[in-house]
């Protein structure tokens, strides 16, 4: 696909919080003075997220959780994630159920499930980041993706073996599905031209829809009563290590196409979730730079340079971003 992304980023941050408001009284609600943007009063297009369930916005079931643009990992991609040591990274999605037949009750909250089994998606984790997309005069906090440099506004891991195929095929899915696209929303919203090609294939083979997902994709957690606790603290995005530890595991061990859990694969799977936390350390940068990004934001007076990621996360170990000028 070719599109333009020098200075956007807008598949890989929560830029919700720079619309106007669209409050019943008509009063803007933009940045905050201390640079923190604000998510009320999304416009419907915005709301829209990858990652939730359904093909068209009533059949939608939506997630507990209010992260935009979540990109949902296949299970080689999990298993590769943890082997890696970035078991931080990672984060599980689950829905709200549509109807009863489909629901399973887990801390006061009828989840979207399978066979009993709720059914979640693997991602990666947003920390708030000081980002200045879409030509921003000044940088804002911003929910942005744990690999996203805040500086170039390039993924750290975008010539990796870890970049996820999803990213790697978006917005070209999107397109498959007559769906809009995040490049459209961008050009709606701040102008330019974002989308600059859109002849993709009718039918990709990596779409993974309905019953091709299960087990690939779409997980389905075998023992609801281990979520008890856990679905409260997503929703509330205080989740901790053990909680993700706890769907990861299940996703790492699923077998594609069944509901079959391999008890190999979770087990080690949760070792490799678990072992950094257990030892006090984490196995690479990426859980010490989303606790030092939270706790700047909850001091910071104001907004930091972008810069700041270099202190944050490069002197951390995170593999740097090449610049756009390199590109050209």
């Amino acid at each position: 696909m070719e599109v333009n992304c020098r200075g956007c980023a807008g598949c890989c941050i929560d830029w919700r919080g720079l619309l106007e408001s669209e409050a019943n009284d008509g009063s803007p609600d933009g940045p905050q003075a201390d640079g923190t943007a604000t998510n009320d009063g999304d416009s419907p297009s915005v709301r829209r997220q990858r990652g939730s369930l359904g093909t068209d916005e009533g059949s939608r079931r939506p997630p507990i959780d209010d992260v935009a643009n979540f990109v949902p990992l296949t299970r080689d991609e999990v298993r590769a994630f943890l082997e890696a040591g970035y078991a931080a990274a990672l984060t599980p999605r689950f829905w709200r159920a549509r109807d009863d037949h489909e629901a399973v009750t887990v801390d006061g909250s009828d989840l979207a499930a399978v066979a009993g089994r709720p059914a979640f998606f693997v991602g990666l984790r947003k920390p708030p980041k000081p980002v200045a997309p879409f030509e921003l005069d000044e940088p804002v906090w911003l929910p942005a993706c744990v690999f996203l440099d805040p500086t170039t506004l390039q993924c750290r891991i975008h010539s990796d073996d870890l970049f996820p195929a999803e990213c790697g095929s978006y917005p070209a899915h999107n397109l498959a599905l007559e769906a809009e696209t995040e490049c459209e929303r961008v050009e709606a919203a701040f102008g330019g031209e974002r989308l600059l090609e859109t002849d993709v294939d009718d039918d990709p083979a990596d779409l993974l829809l309905g019953s091709q997902a299960v087990g690939e994709k779409l997980f389905c957690h075998p023992e609801p009563d281990r979520l008890e606790g856990v679905i409260d603290r997503l929703a509330a995005g205080e989740a901790t290590a053990e909680d993700r530890a706890t769907c990861l595991e299940v996703a790492a061990a699923s077998s594609p196409g069944t509901l079959a859990i391999s008890e190999h694969h979770r087990e080690r799977a949760r070792e490799r979730a678990l072992e950094a936390v257990a030892d006090g350390e984490d196995g690479s940068w990426v859980g010490p730079a989303i606790r030092a990004w939270h706790r700047r934001r909850e001091r910071a007076d104001g907004v930091p340079s972008p810069a700041v990621a270099v202190e944050l996360e490069e002197d951390r170990g995170a593999p740097g971003t090449p610049g756009w000028d390199a590109l050209e």
